[in-house]
């Protein structure tokens, strides 16, 4: 059974991930829908190690960092004319 401790920072962590995705790893956007500062949002996607990259960006630089950190992959949206 987990502590309260780690099930907010779970939860914290979740909601994170959520709103980078729905925001298109706009740091400042996510920041606004949670309710918090862009600072905040940058401490705590540091303190969780949640790392963004955008699908497509070159293998190299993905194995650039191969540390165990969760990875929240991002697409482009596709601009229709």
């Amino acid at each position: 059974m987990s502590s309260l401790k780690e099930k907010i920072k779970s939860l914290e962590k979740e909601e994170i991930i959520l709103a980078l995705m729905e925001c298109d790893g706009v740091q400042a956007r996510a920041a606004r829908k949670l309710g918090i500062t862009e600072r905040m949002i940058g401490y705590k996607i540091r303190k969780y190690n949640i790392e963004i990259k955008e699908v497509g960006k070159e293998s190299s630089q993905q194995s650039v960092n191969k540390k165990t950190k969760p990875i929240l992959l991002l697409r482009r949206r596709q601009r229709f004319s």
